[in-house]
């Protein structure tokens, strides 16, 4: 955990490729609000596990952050819901950081009523692989449809690749280690 002045920012150690010092640091003013309940339990799953139901912003891929909560923690991934996208399911590896917001504030200064805590009513998989079988022939989205060819019809999932049939009937066969988020309209 980083505290840069604005935010306290959360990440996993494999993302780290170094760390400078910088010489300034009384320059940081303390921080507005505490986050102590998430300092208690520094671990990666623990701060994923302290975060559920958290209005939190994290990166994951390409120049866009999201903004939501965790609903569920997975195996190897985790449930996170967003006003704009929806339900996605996020491999744990492929969070880069989280920044919880403030206490009482929301993203898009909604408020608790307009953006309530959606709790999936579907049981969830353990691993990522188990829960994309039980979505096999359902429209996804990987990646937030980076590429037309990350939106499709999941057709199956076996050895960690995915079949998906996209809106020209290309069947494109995708490795799931590779995919960094999974959108489903039903879910």
């Amino acid at each position: 955990m980083i505290y840069d002045g604005f935010d306290y920012i959360y990440f996993p150690t494999s993302h780290i490729q170094n760390i400078r010092l910088i010489a300034n640091v009384s320059q940081i003013s303390e921080p507005g609000y505490d986050r102590t309940e998430l300092e208690n339990n520094l671990s990666y799953k623990g701060v994923l596990n302290e975060s559920k139901g958290m209005f939190l912003k994290i990166y994951v891929t390409g120049n866009q952050a999201l903004h939501g909560y965790i609903t569920s923690l997975q195996n190897d991934y985790f449930v996170f819901y967003s006003p704009v996208h929806k339900t996605m399911l996020i491999p744990l590896f492929h969070l880069k950081w989280l920044i919880p917001y403030p206490e009482n504030k929301a993203p898009y200064s909604l408020s608790n009523e307009s953006f309530p805590l959606h709790l999936s009513t579907q049981k969830m998989a353990k691993t990522l692989e188990e829960q994309l079988k039980k979505m096999e022939d359902k429209l996804v989205v990987f990646d937030l449809g980076s590429n037309p060819d990350k939106i499709g019809l999941l057709k199956g999932v076996q050895n960690n690749m995915a079949r998906l049939v996209s809106a020209d009937q290309k069947t494109i066969f995708w490795n799931l280690h590779h995919i960094k988020i999974v959108n489903c309209p039903d879910l």
